[in-house]
């Protein structure tokens, strides 16, 4: 399929067919595709638990209200946002970017961008994801309403807003994979109705994560898990050239 017909394929199937199985692996695959989606700073703030283990699957559908989606679902993938985890993930980018930079820029520039580097993952991204009580948000929140007063500036610094940045990177590694797997004939409903306290003892998360978005993956069992015509708002509704 190219990507048109992958797009229109793709729908959030609520009723899987239990008796066609996954391949384990291309599920996987689709994993590793969804890497590859964009997110906020290249800090990667997502993992993915992929659920095969038909006990665990029992446990994760009964925190997703047993719907059907994941009731009936042959696998799911829970997308989990790690703030948590800025200091790790930072410093990890910021080896990789001192290589990086090393093989790929003049040498002229090297010792320039290196320290850029060193300034944006060494301090500003450990100062602007970390939280304290909401505290550091207003602080945050304080400078860059000043530094605003003169220049341009991201002004959406609280802990809170953050956290949604965190979540919104999750999100596109989700729809990346949604994509994928409609690319591979799979089909995934995605879920947001769950009880994250049950989910996050089953999957045994730590306290910080945070569950973004649950997938219910498997093959489509006939007409019965997509409820008739796709829906969508009049595109000149949205659509708004300037």
């Amino acid at each position: 399929m190219n990507l048109t017909e992958v797009l229109n394929y793709r729908r959030s199937v609520r009723v899987f067919d239990k008796a066609k199985p996954l391949a384990t692996e291309k599920v996987k695959q689709c994993l590793e595709l969804a890497t590859l989606a964009p997110n906020s700073s290249n800090m990667q703030l997502w993992e993915f638990y992929h659920v095969t283990r038909p006990e665990l699957l029992q446990k994760v559908s009964h925190a997703c209200l047993d719907q059907t989606a994941t009731s009936t679902a042959n696998q799911v993938v829970v997308f989990v946002s790690r703030q948590d985890l800025h200091r790790k993930r930072s410093k990890f980018v910021l080896d990789f970017e001192r290589g990086n930079v090393e093989r790929n820029s003049p040498k002229e520039r090297q010792a320039k961008r290196i320290k850029d580097r060193e300034l944006y993952y060494g301090k500003i991204m450990p100062l602007l994801y970390a939280r304290f009580l909401g505290l550091l948000g207003v602080f945050r929140i304080l400078v860059t309403q000043i530094i605003g007063l003169f220049r341009t500036i991201t002004r959406q610094v609280s802990e809170n807003d953050m956290r949604v940045v965190a979540h919104k990177s999750t999100a596109l590694a989700a729809q990346t994979f949604m994509v994928a797997m409609a690319n591979e004939g799979y089909d995934t409903c995605p879920l947001e109705g769950f009880d994250s306290k049950v989910l996050k003892k089953a999957l045994k998360l730590p306290y910080r994560a945070e569950v973004n978005m649950v997938i219910a993956c498997g093959i489509r069992d006939g007409n019965k898990g997509i409820w008739g015509e796709r829906c969508r708002v009049p595109f000149d509704e949205v659509y708004h050239k300037m």
